[in-house]
């Protein structure tokens, strides 16, 4: 039955949204998630993904992964983008998960949406399945139902996106994630993003130096936000990193950990390319 419930989950029957053609790029992408979710809970209700997380492995510790007195890199798996498009023509989650482990890695991130950055939930199972690392999953988490697809996936946390969610379904989200052992990462683009992330309590904050409206990194971001984040959250810069004094210079701002996955994509040995940014 195990096998079952994953079957079901891993299925690839999304309707495809080229006809989400208005508004900003966010919200493209959430309008096209809508109607995955819509075409998806059909054939796999909420009951069958709540029987899948009893049968799921506990839960890795996400949080602990990235308070570790170092620099603390959650490198992703990132197979597109909508600014990039196509990154990594070889991409084998298992075979990058295993050597970004080796390198150093705190923790993993996987992007799991499959129209936009042609993801698949798959493809952070395999990767988890095969180290040791907690795992998070990457996508635009807007519904209950993902909460618990992520958690029968064996998924250790998940990301939420501030500009994506009402205040009401950003605290209803973080609670359910917390009621399955998931600590996730609240992302914020702005003070007032922020602002809203630390009313609902949340305790991993990411600040995105890339501004998913428009696109546009600014890593100016991170310590524009790092001075209002307070000491007991988790901060986590992410996007627009490339070398080890950017990771040195943003520790020191007072930034947790550091979430990359384009820089190291595009390298052609991904787990190389961390070791030069870890300075090891």
């Amino acid at each position: 039955m195990i096998v079952s419930v994953s079957a079901l989950i891993e299925t690839r029957d999304m309707p495809m949204a080229a006809e989400t053609k208005s508004g900003t790029v966010l919200d493209r992408i959430v309008e096209a998630r809508r109607a995955a979710i819509a075409h998806r809970r059909k054939s796999v209700p909420e009951t069958v993904l709540r029987f899948g997380v009893k049968q799921a492995l506990p839960v890795r510790d996400f949080a602990a992964a990235l308070s570790r007195e170092s620099l603390n890199v959650i490198a992703e798996l990132k197979k597109a983008s909508p600014s990039r498009g196509l990154i990594r023509a070889d991409f084998d989650p298992v075979g990058l998960a295993k050597g970004l482990e080796a390198a150093g890695a705190a923790a993993l991130s996987v992007l799991t949406e499959e129209e936009f950055f042609q993801g698949d939930l798959k493809y952070m199972r395999d990767a988890r399945a095969a180290i040791g690392l907690p795992v998070l999953r990457k996508d635009f988490i807007i519904d209950p139902w993902q909460v618990w697809e992520a958690r029968a996936a064996n998924a250790d946390s998940f990301l939420l996106i501030v500009a994506a969610l009402s205040d009401a379904c950003l605290a209803e989200l973080l609670a359910l994630g917390r009621e399955l052992g998931m600590e996730p990462l609240v992302e914020v683009h702005t003070r007032q993003e922020l602002t809203r992330a630390l009313a609902v309590g949340a305790r991993i904050i990411g600040v995105n130096n890339r501004d998913l409206r428009t696109l546009e990194v600014r890593v100016e971001m991170s310590y524009e936000l790092i001075a209002a984040i307070p000491d007991q959250c988790i901060a986590v810069c992410e996007s627009g990193l490339r070398s080890h004094e950017d990771l040195t210079r943003l520790r020191a701002a007072g930034f947790d950990a550091f979430l990359i996955g384009e820089h190291l994509m595009l390298q052609p040995d991904p787990a190389a390319a961390l070791r030069v940014l870890l300075g090891s």
